[in-house]
């Protein structure tokens, strides 16, 4: 009988509460910051992506230039970055619980290169990072998902990918061969666990914590 060995996480909204990202971001806009969450809640809402919420507010938004310019503006600022602070209280605790009860524990998400090192130096219970600037390819792209069954040196079966979306974590990873939990956080986990598609996923967790018992209760069974 196969069982997970593995569980490979995404990043943001998973183990990342990105809402300090999105106040910088709100603030830099020039907009409140309860405006820019609601644009963003409502691009989740309709199958759309983040970016498109920034072109709401400014319609010319072009992000590599605003990289450079809030750079130039705040060298030594946070800007769009995150650090151990923005961490969800459950993501610590979690990654070492599972990686004590000798799973394998990999982080791979759809990050720019900074994101990389900022994770690194968090320390954290892992046994190895990865992002998509790293492999030059992002989720749901297939190549992305080969990419972690490579590292993970597993059966793609033997593995479980973590995330808080269906159509960038779930959906894709199931196409891979791999198992899936959709997490219920962040706009688009709330919205896709109400999806019917999200039965899709082989477990709908409300947090990080509830991996441990699903694993060890069986609700995580091998597909016939």
């Amino acid at each position: 009988m196969t069982v997970i060995r593995a569980l490979v996480f995404d990043v943001g909204e998973t183990l990342i509460d990105e809402t300090r990202v999105w106040s910088r971001w709100a603030d830099r806009l020039g907009v409140p910051r309860l405006t820019l969450m609601g644009l963003i809640g409502g691009m989740a809402a309709l199958g759309r992506s983040q970016m498109d919420a920034l072109r709401l507010v400014r319609p010319d938004f072009d992000l590599e230039a605003e990289f450079a310019a809030w750079r130039r503006d705040d060298p030594s600022g946070m800007r769009e970055n995150f650090d151990a602070a923005d961490l969800y209280p459950d993501a610590r605790r979690a990654l070492g619980a599972l990686r004590e009860a000798g799973y394998q524990v990999v982080l791979a998400g759809n990050q720019p290169p900074q994101a990389g090192d900022a994770l690194a130096a968090m320390n954290l219970p892992v046994d190895a990072i990865h992002t998509s600037a790293e492999w030059g390819v992002e989720k749901p792209d297939p190549a992305f998902f080969a990419k972690v069954v490579s590292v993970a040196g597993r059966e793609p079966e033997e593995i479980l990918y973590v995330g808080d979306r269906l159509d960038n974590d779930v959906l894709p990873a199931r196409r891979a061969g791999m198992r899936t939990a959709l997490l219920r956080r962040g706009p688009w986990g709330f919205l896709h666990g109400d999806l019917p598609d999200a039965a899709e996923a082989d477990v709908v967790i409300d947090g990080l914590d509830d991996l441990i018992t699903v694993l060890a209760d069986g609700r995580v069974r091998p597909r016939v």
